[in-house]
């Protein structure tokens, strides 16, 4: 992802609850780094359980891609 998409996309993207003083943990992995993962996923047509392991655990961005 590109630095000038990642300006666009970033304010869609929800906020983390622990930074609303809402409680839970930092997140251990950045929303870009997801957002990589979930775009090479879908360019590639590969299962979750495949991905590579340049990016955070597959669970992870399975969670965030549901959220």
């Amino acid at each position: 992802m590109t630095d000038t998409e990642w300006v666009v996309i970033r304010p869609l993207l929800p906020v983390p609850a622990w930074l609303r003083c809402r409680g839970g943990q930092p997140e251990a992995y950045c929303h870009r780094a997801r957002l990589d993962a979930i775009r090479y996923l879908v360019d590639n047509g590969i299962k979750w359980r495949a991905m590579p392991v340049d990016f955070p655990p597959w669970d992870r961005v399975y969670a965030f891609f549901r959220r």
